[in-house]
């Protein structure tokens, strides 16, 4: 009986199933990550009077009445809630490139829905749409899976 450490290793199956399963479990995890930091957000920096936060016409229309403050909320929320679904998916796989690819594929999911909104938000500023494209997803997947990669090693 072989005791290395490649004996120890899941069939590829369940390693394929693994990362699918962390990373449905991140993306279900940093999903309400995301909402809860949308809320609590919204308690210390309202939107502008007469925003109906459940209209994304609405929202559009009243952009620009956002402070930074108001804006930064929805990044924090897009960053809190890829890191935490992305270490919650790096947790979940066997290996430290199975855990790098579950972590960068909440990232893109993340990523797909914020570049879908972007698009549906013509009046967003600039600087706000490239900074939540560029900083608010792959960089903090990367930072959940070596949260992850750090929680691993101290357990």
């Amino acid at each position: 009986m072989r005791t290395d450490a490649t004996s120890r290793r899941p069939s590829p199956a369940i390693g394929y199933a693994r990362i699918a399963a962390g990373v449905v479990a991140g993306i279900v995890v940093g999903a309400c990550a995301n909402i809860g930091v949308i809320y609590a957000g919204m308690e210390v920096f309202p939107p502008p009077e007469g925003t109906d936060v459940n209209s994304l016409e609405s929202i559009n229309a009243n952009i620009g009445r956002y402070s930074v403050p108001q804006l930064m909320v929805p990044f924090a929320a897009h960053a809190i809630g890829t890191l935490v679904g992305a270490c919650v998916a790096a947790l979940f796989a066997w290996s430290r490139r199975s855990s790098l690819v579950a972590a960068m594929g909440v990232g893109a999911f993340f990523l797909a829905g914020g570049a879908s909104i972007v698009l549906k938000m013509p009046n967003s500023p600039l600087w706000f749409s490239a900074t939540d494209l560029l900083l608010a997803y792959f960089p903090m997947a990367l930072l959940g899976w070596l949260l992850a990669r750090r929680a691993r090693r101290n357990t």
